[in-house]
């Protein structure tokens, strides 16, 4: 249903991002339904653990730049991240491909992230003529550094998964092939652990290192705002349909 599929084994909701055929980008109506699901498992007293994977061979190629239906994916991208942080629950995200645009806070805001060794984060907002989303610049500045972020916001380079591991960006990197392996051990032995534990370790994590959050979101939806208005994002939008680089000219 818009693009998200959910189930449930035992004490693990899954919830898959299902557009493959968009490798998984985001639209509204998607990141809606994407937030129901997320307060459906934190109101079910069955979920003890939420698992967060993607169909196809990426997990989110971020915003969907070739459809139509995106008003307001700003404000439902950060209630998505905004979800996923509240949750009185642990979330894992398992990242198999692409975490590029929002896909990347979108998986940098669970509590823990088991990548394979094909996947890579980037941040590719300027190569659009615009800037992170979604809270990846609170995020971001927390796991890697300020200079880190802000080489990923503005260089838009691909970070691999070994790379972000030894960065302390993701918390866990499979080997070649052992990925679902890895990631069913870290899902079961969480999903067997102490739940009210758990649950006080992020209320505390998050207020230690996510206090502003709301407020970056809030500086991220204005600058949004400010540069789809821009003559550089309309040449950044041009370019990528046409698969070309932009030239950007500052205005």
């Amino acid at each position: 249903m818009n693009g998200i599929s959910v189930d449930h084994d035992r004490a693990v909701r899954r919830i898959r991002l299902d557009r493959p055929e968009k490798l998984n980008a985001v639209d509204t109506p998607m990141l809606d339904e994407l937030s129901v699901r997320l307060r459906d498992a934190a109101a079910d007293d069955s979920v003890r653990v939420v698992l967060l994977i993607a169909a196809g061979r990426a997990f989110c190629s971020g915003g969907d730049l070739t459809g139509g239906d995106t008003e307001g994916a700003g404000h439902a991208a950060n209630r998505v991240v905004q979800e996923i942080v509240a949750l009185p629950k642990p979330v894992v995200a398992g990242v198999h491909g692409a975490a590029v645009g929002f896909g990347c806070p979108l998986a940098l805001a669970c509590d823990l992230v088991v990548a394979a060794p094909a996947a890579y984060f980037q941040l590719a907002f300027s190569r659009v003529g615009l800037m992170p989303d979604g809270g990846a610049c609170a995020l971001l500045p927390g796991l890697i550094g300020r200079a880190r972020a802000a080489r990923m916001a503005m260089t838009a380079e691909r970070i691999d998964a070994a790379t972000a591991f030894e960065w302390g960006m993701i918390s866990h990197l499979s080997a070649a092939d052992d990925y679902e392996d890895l990631l069913g051990k870290v899902v079961e032995s969480l999903s067997t652990g102490a739940t009210l534990s758990y649950a006080w370790t992020k209320r505390a994590l998050g207020a230690a290192a996510l206090c502003e959050l709301e407020q970056v979101q809030a500086i991220e939806v204005a600058g949004q705002l400010a540069l789809v208005d821009t003559a550089d994002f309309r040449e950044g939008v041009r370019a990528f349909r046409a698969g070309r680089a932009p030239v950007f000219r500052g205005r």
